[in-house]
């Protein structure tokens, strides 16, 4: 009879575990959903570089020289099958932009991002585009979104969102989608929005990183 009682005891315990699980992976997975293609909201996120930075009216927060936070490394595979690591891009401005082919505000701006990193590339301007493409099921979408749209810059393919997590609390992080961020030439956070942009406010990110000293 103990042995019964046992047996019953471990499988109970198994089964409670089990549900557990089960019931913490579809919490992140709602979250996930919820935050996706969201507008940011006032673009302030919680408790995000412990208060020290500041939001503008366009919803572009911005953090001082001197109270940045390192980036986390970046890295994997490409939408074209390649490989990237963000760290090899110090010594440059690094725009980061979290996309999905899904994604309607995302298409909105695409156009802005592809016009934006040719005219820099073509001005020999020290700054590299980097995307994000997330929640993409197939990395024939996302490529089909890229040529679309003229994007000739990479995109690390990041279907669960996995890259997104590095980013450590108490940083300007991406918590919607689409999210930009932006690095300053020492590979640290310096600007980050979670709506849709358009050119103007893009360079007004970029502009003021490229003439820092």
């Amino acid at each position: 009879m103990r042995i019964g009682r046992a047996r019953r005891r471990r499988t109970s315990c198994r089964s409670t575990s089990g549900r557990a699980l089960l019931l913490t992976a579809m919490t992140l997975a709602s979250a996930l959903t919820l935050s996706a293609c969201g507008d940011g909201g006032s673009g302030k996120p919680n408790g995000s570089a412990g208060g020290n930075y500041v939001t503008g009216t366009r919803g572009i927060s911005t953090v001082a020289k001197d109270a940045r936070t390192e980036a986390p490394k970046l890295d994997g595979e490409t939408v074209d099958g390649k490989t990237l690591d963000t760290t090899t891009l110090k010594g440059k401005v690094v725009v980061l932009n979290v996309w999905g082919s899904w994604c309607p505000p995302c298409r909105a701006e695409a156009p802005y991002f592809a016009k934006v990193s040719k005219e820099l590339a073509d001005a020999g301007k020290d700054v590299a585009f980097v995307g994000i493409n997330t929640r993409d099921t197939s990395k024939q979408n996302a490529a089909a979104f890229e040529e679309n749209f003229g994007i000739t810059y990479p995109s690390l393919y990041d279907p669960d969102g996995k890259l997104l997590l590095r980013f450590p609390a108490g940083t300007l992080n991406p918590q919607a989608i689409p999210s930009t961020i932006v690095l300053d030439k020492q590979g640290r956070i310096a600007a980050r929005t979670l709506v849709a942009i358009n050119e103007t406010q893009l360079r007004s990110m970029i502009d003021p990183l490229l003439a820092e000293q």
